[in-house]
C-alpha cells in the first residue's frame, strides 16, 4: 500500500483490483461476503417474482372484462367512415375508354370484390328478410343468440352496376360505377321511423359543373335497414355488408373531377370538417377520351 501522499505504483493498483474481486481474508467477493450475496439475490428473486405475479394478475382480471363477441368498452363512432371500390392508387380512378389495359384492373377489382355478393352464393348463406326494419337478434340473458344471421345483399340490386348485364360496369363507354361502403360499427342503428340512410355525390365546388347525371342502385342510394346492427365478425360470420352503386351517366371527359360523396341519415352527426373521414369519402375522377 502507498503512503498519504505518494501515487499508487502499476502493481500496488493491480493488487487492489485483485483484493476487491477475492479477499482471501475476508472471503469478501466484489465487496460482499457470500451471505450478503445471497441475501441480495434472494430479495431481488422476491421483488421480480412479485412484479411478474402482479402483472399475471392484473392480465387475468382484464381478461375477465373482455368480450369474444362485441367489445367492452367502445367508442361509439358519432359519423362512420365510408370507403369506394375500386379505389386505385391514392383514391385516384383515371383511365382512357379506348385504352383496355387502363380501365381493365378497375373491373377485375370489382369482379373479385362482388363475387361473394353473387345471388346463388347469398342464398345459400344469409336469410330473405323484410326490407325498412332492423334485423335484431337478441340474446337471451346469458345464453348467446350465435351464430347470429345475416340478411341477403345479392349483387343483382346493383342492377346496371352489379356486373351482371354489363360486364365492363361501364367503364368502356366512359360511364363507370363505384361501389360505396360504410365502414363496420357494431350495434349501430343508422336510421330511425323506417328511414334508411342514403348515399349522396357531388363534384367538390371547384369543380362544380362537371357532373350532370348520376345513378344509385339500390334506388336513392340507400343503406337498407334490414343490414343492421351489425353484430361483429365472430358473432355474424356471413355478414354481407350492403352496398351503394354510383353510375356517373354524364361527366366532363378529359378533366379532372374531385368528386365527395356523404353519407345521410337522421340520427347521425353530419360530417365534421375537423374530421375529413367521417361520413364521406373524396376521390378524384378522370375519363380520357385519347391516350
Amino acid at each position: 500500500m502507498a503512503k498519504d501522499g505518494e501515487k499508487e505504483t502499476c502493481g500496488e493498483v493491480v493488487d487492489g483490483w485483485k483484493e476487491f474481486f477475492w479477499n482471501p481474508r475476508t472471503h469478501e467477493f466484489l465487496g460482499r461476503t457470500a451471505s450478503s450475496w445471497g441475501l441480495i439475490l434472494l430479495f431481488y428473486l422476491g421483488f421480480y417474482v412479485f412484479l411478474a405475479g402482479l402483472f399475471v394478475l392484473t392480465m387475468y382480471v382484464m381478461m375477465q372484462t373482455l368480450d369474444d363477441y362485441k367489445p367492452t368498452y367502445q367508442d361509439r363512432l358519432a359519423t362512420p367512415g365510408m370507403m369506394i371500390r375500386p379505389r386505385g392508387e391514392e383514391m385516384e380512378i383515371i383511365y382512357t375508354m379506348d385504352h383496355t389495359e387502363s380501365w381493365d384492373m378497375y373491373v377485375q377489382a370489382l369482379d373479385k370484390f362482388l363475387a361473394p355478393y353473387n345471388d346463388s352464393y347469398q342464398a345459400l348463406t344469409n336469410d330473405e328478410c323484410a326490407p325498412d326494419r332492423y334485423y335484431v337478434q337478441e340474446d337471451s340473458g346469458e345464453v348467446r343468440n350465435n351464430p347470429k344471421r345475416s340478411c341477403q345483399f345479392n349483387r343483382t340490386l346493383l342492377e346496371e352496376c352489379s356486373g351482371v348485364k354489363d360486364r365492363y360496369y361501364g367503364y368502356n363507354t366512359g360511364k363507370p360505377c363505384i361501389l360505396i361502403k360504410m365502414n363496420r360499427v357494431i350495434g349501430m342503428v343508422p336510421g330511425i321511423h323506417g328511414q334508411s340512410p342514403y348515399v349522396r355525390c357531388d363534384a367538390k365546388k371547384e369543380d362544380s359543373g362537371k357532373i350532370w347525371e348520376l345513378a344509385y342502385y339500390p334506388p336513392n342510394g340507400t343503406f337498407n335497414l334490414m343490414y343492421y346492427p351489425y353484430y361483429g365478425k365472430k358473432a355474424q360470420v356471413n355478414y354481407s355488408q350492403p352496398l351503394v352503386a354510383v353510375k356517373f351517366l354524364n361527366v366532363s371527359y378529359d378533366a379532372d373531377i374531385n368528386i365527395e360523396c356523404k353519407i345521410n341519415a337522421n340520427n347521425i352527426a353530419p360530417p365534421s370538417e375537423r374530421d375529413k373521414f367521417a361520413g364521406r369519402v373524396a376521390f378524384k375522377l378522370r375519363i380520357n377520351t385519347r391516350v
